[in-house]
């Protein structure tokens, strides 16, 4: 056995370490968010788009939706970004599908057809657009 067979680890674990890697970055993200208070000035700069154009963006009071995830306030992150919410369910999802396929040995394979692609960007569009408009006051974070 050469060398380079023994420093390759091998079997479910060695398939484990990117699902396990992936979530420490993650939790490590949410940990300091978490413990940062984005409603707090000073701690995180400030959306340039808002500062510019005094427009939101579409990830506007996303780390504020963090936070509260963070806190276990799903009320309040949905308030603060809740298409934000839906994307970390949906990433929670699919690294739990990545973790089962690991443990299988099967690999992942991230296929979204493109009407999946052209309506999740509709979507976003069409909820940055309302959260602009004076009726869409709701959607502000």
């Amino acid at each position: 056995m050469n060398a380079v067979s023994r420093s390759v680890p091998r079997g479910i674990a060695a398939r484990l370490l990117l699902p396990a890697g992936a979530l420490a970055a993650v939790a490590g993200a949410f940990a300091y968010v978490g413990a940062v208070d984005p409603n707090e000035p000073g701690h995180y700069p400030a959306c340039p788009l808002l500062r510019l154009t005094g427009l939101y963006c579409p990830g506007c009071g996303g780390l504020r939706s963090a936070h509260a995830v963070a806190h276990g306030d799903l009320l309040a992150a949905l308030q603060a970004n809740a298409p934000a919410v839906l994307g970390y369910a949906a990433l929670a999802v699919l690294w739990t599908v990545w973790v089962v396929r690991a443990v299988r040995g099967t690999p992942l394979r991230i296929d979204p057809p493109p009407v999946l692609l052209w309506s999740l960007g509709a979507f976003v569009l069409v909820f940055t657009v309302v959260r602009n408009l004076p009726f869409g006051g709701w959607l502000h974070p």
